[in-house]
């Protein structure tokens, strides 16, 4: 008999001021660090200045508890900081909502990350 396994739900748990500072604080931190993003299919690569190491670190940790349903990959070398967001096959059809946030001037006012759902 197969293996059940218990996907998390595809959701951001942020609600409205949660998920517009969220939204902000990485807006910024891409406007002051990020120094090269590219897409490969359901995984965005981002790379940083090292000296944001720590906005970094608390970007992922941040968004590895609202959206649970993706992966993170934080490797670092003595000049950069890259992560690399994974979604699930699941997600597909959000996918671009969902990398929104984190794509420079991208326009992401009203749709939560997770799901392109409108916000009020």
């Amino acid at each position: 008999m197969p293996e059940l396994v218990d996907e998390p739900v595809i959701a951001c748990t942020l609600t409205g001021a949660d998920f517009s500072d969220r939204v902000a604080s990485i807006a910024d931190l891409n406007r002051r660090a990020l120094t090269a993003s590219g897409r490969d299919d359901l995984r965005l690569h981002l790379e940083y200045a090292r000296d944001a190491r720590s906005q970094v670190l608390a970007m992922v940790r941040g968004e590895e508890e609202c959206c649970a349903f993706l992966k993170f990959a934080v490797t670092e070398t003595a000049n950069v900081v890259r992560v690399v967001i994974e979604a699930p096959e699941a997600a597909r059809e959000f996918a671009d909502a969902v990398f929104a946030p984190f794509v420079p001037s991208a326009a992401v006012s009203n749709a939560c990350a997770c799901t392109g759902a409108a916000r009020a």
